[in-house]
């Protein structure tokens, strides 16, 4: 397929994103002394901003390639809530896939910067297992949205908040499966053996590693093969992706394996990077790409965002001329 012909089958997907999603939120100011009060920095207030982060960073990624994502998360009824939404709305996001809970806070992750320097964090959050009425209203949303809508391939988008229970994991799975829907998964340790039977299951080499409770280096080639194909058999999954940072990419199918190097780049910042790399390597999916070309093509995109400082979507013209190179 050439370059013009993806991007523009990119602009024709619908992609469901169910994951945990957050607020970032930054508070700036200026340092010049420290508190008499105890030995920390006086952060004189300059400004604050909130940013859409967790799954709504997928949803964000997807729709700066031109594709139209649907978020499905649980979120309070909170003021942050609201904000939320509000952020939704002004990033032109579809906010119908969202399920409001009295029982939850809306995730909201303060980061106190002065002099550019980070300080502080400060996380406002629930982060137990959402409980069996909002698993059942998250299960039934996903199945509305699979009957009146033309959904490509389900991105599940675990930062362990709660959301991706073993039964919602299950349950959204097996419908996907049920209606031919493209499954990929960009996990966390608690529930890593619930994503059975996906298309693509991208864990990092770390996440990988603890997972199986295995420990090599990646220099030993034979011991890293023999964990993924551990994790292939338990799993049943399609195709298995593992990210390498500066090594690169890793893809797996049946007896087919592809190592794909990392480019030389300067790394500001490798914050969101596995958003974007889960966001493309999916788009690539569903648009008939090969193993490789999805490698490839999401191992571009991934060191692209890691060239900016802080949590930022891909730019589509910058990764089209990227992959023209690569041709």
């Amino acid at each position: 397929m050439n370059v013009d012909s993806l991007f523009n089958a990119f602009e024709e997907k619908t992609i469901l994103v169910i994951g945990d999603v957050m607020i970032d939120a930054y508070v700036n100011g200026k340092v010049s002394r420290v508190s008499p009060e105890a030995p920390v920095p006086i952060v004189n207030f300059s400004n604050k901003e909130e940013r859409l982060g967790g799954a709504a960073n997928v949803a964000l990624n997807l729709k700066a390639l031109g594709a139209t994502p649907i978020l499905c998360s649980v979120i309070g009824n909170d003021t942050a809530a609201k904000n939320f939404n509000e952020l939704l709305s002004e990033r032109a996001l579809p906010t119908h896939g969202m399920v409001q809970s009295p029982n939850r806070k809306t995730t909201v992750k303060t980061r106190v910067i002065g002099n550019n320097q980070h300080l502080l964090r400060i996380d406002n959050e629930d982060t137990h297992d959402i409980n069996s009425e909002e698993e059942q209203k998250i299960i039934q949303r996903v199945k509305q949205l699979i009957a009146s809508e033309t959904i490509d391939a389900i991105i599940f988008e675990d930062y362990n908040k709660g959301l991706l229970t073993e039964k919602v994991i299950t349950e959204c799975i097996a419908l996907a499966n049920e209606n031919t829907i493209i499954t990929t998964v960009d996990p966390k340790k608690k529930n890593f053996f619930a994503y059975k039977n996906v298309t693509l299951f991208k864990p990092n080499l770390k996440e990988l590693k603890e997972g199986l409770n295995v420990l090599f280096d990646f220099s030993d080639k034979i011991a890293f093969e023999k964990a993924a194909n551990k994790l292939v058999s338990v799993l049943q999954c399609n195709k298995l992706f593992v990210t390498l940072s500066e090594h690169g990419v890793f893809i797996q199918e049946e007896e087919k394996r592809d190592y794909v190097p990392a480019h030389i780049r300067n790394i500001a910042d490798v914050s969101g990077a596995g958003d974007t790399v889960i966001s493309v390597a999916t788009l690539c999916l569903t648009a008939g790409c090969s193993n490789t070309q999805v490698a490839e093509i999401a191992n571009l995109a991934g060191g692209l965002v890691c060239e900016s400082v802080g949590v930022v979507s891909i730019d589509k013209e910058k990764l089209r001329t990227e992959v023209l190179k690569l041709n």
